[in-house]
């Protein structure tokens, strides 16, 4: 293929395969806390880090990520000390993130505005060799945690209180879970961009929860979804010179919507057939909205 015989193309087709995989592999953990718009805040918190990495003439991406890390454990200190000003004190850490890279780059010698565009909404011919060893160097780590310690996350995502009964280090684990979205974040921004990488986290979750209510159905559609995405965002910003970050999102809606029409009628005829096999008169009695029952979570 032509695509794979430039080497800045072998470089972002690589990162968007890691980004596909490990966005919704942290992300189903935080659409069970509720917790959908994590990857939002520290995508903010990391625009300081971008900034410094410019301002220090340091890789961005490390420097993303160390700052995303001590952002993400301040979220959750504020989360657990927080109470009724927790939620604004989440909104200054958020605002002042921004507003930090902002200054930041400012300061920075010329050309760090230019750059940070890319880093704001993705860029494929930017993705560098250092980059890609980066964010091989955190996937890794993000499947690792996500995959390894599945079953002591969704414990805790699931119910925490039930979780610190069985023995669980329910604040480590969270911390763990807060570290490692602030981890998938710097992976996903040279490729989605941290204004759009929430989305990535969470829609894929929300599109593989309408055809599965089990989680390990669930984790696994929603990482095929994410890579089929950003392989197809990535080939298509290449021939169309559209923006990568914008055209990967996109494609996930457009899977979220398709998977959604697609969802109802299979729902229906499983009603159908529960409801013949039991000898009910009524099927569409049987029918659950996909809405309601487990509001919104998905079960083992």
């Amino acid at each position: 293929m032509e695509i794979l015989d430039y080497a800045f193309m072998q470089r972002a087709l690589l990162a968007a395969v890691l980004v596909g995989i490990t966005a919704p592999a942290v992300g189903i953990y935080l659409v069970q806390r509720r917790q959908a718009l994590m990857g939002d805040g520290i995508g903010h918190v990391a625009m300081t880090g971008v900034g410094l990495g410019f301002l220090l003439s340091w890789s961005p991406v490390w420097m993303a990520t160390l700052v995303s890390v001590l952002g993400a454990v301040l979220m959750e200190l504020i989360r657990w000390y927080g109470k009724t000003r927790g939620d604004i004190a989440l909104a200054m850490l958020f605002y002042g993130g921004m507003a930090g890279g902002v200054m930041f780059i400012n300061l920075a010698p010329t050309g760090s505005n230019a750059n940070l565009t890319s880093y704001l909404f993705g860029s494929l011919s930017t993705v560098s060799e250092s980059d890609v060893t980066a964010i091989c160097v955190l996937a890794a780590f993000v499947v690792l945690v996500t995959v390894g310690l599945r079953r002591q996350l969704f414990a805790v995502s699931q119910d925490e209180e039930f979780a610190r009964v069985t023995g669980l280090p329910v604040r480590a684990l969270n911390l763990l879970t807060a570290v490692t979205a602030a981890v998938t974040v710097t992976v996903a921004m040279r490729v989605v961009g941290l204004l759009l990488v929430s989305a990535l986290m969470v829609v894929p979750v929300a599109a593989a929860q309408q055809l599965s209510r089990s989680f390990a159905a669930t984790f696994a559609i929603a990482v095929a979804i994410g890579v089929t995405v950003t392989i197809s965002g990535t080939v298509t910003s290449y021939y169309q010179d559209v923006p990568p970050g914008a055209t990967i999102v996109l494609l996930t809606i457009g899977a979220f919507i398709l998977l959604t029409a697609l969802a109802a009628p299979l729902a229906r005829r499983r009603a159908r057939a529960l409801a013949a096999a039991q000898g009910d008169g009524d099927p569409a009695e049987c029918v659950i909205p996909a809405s309601r029952g487990s509001g919104g979570k998905v079960g083992v």
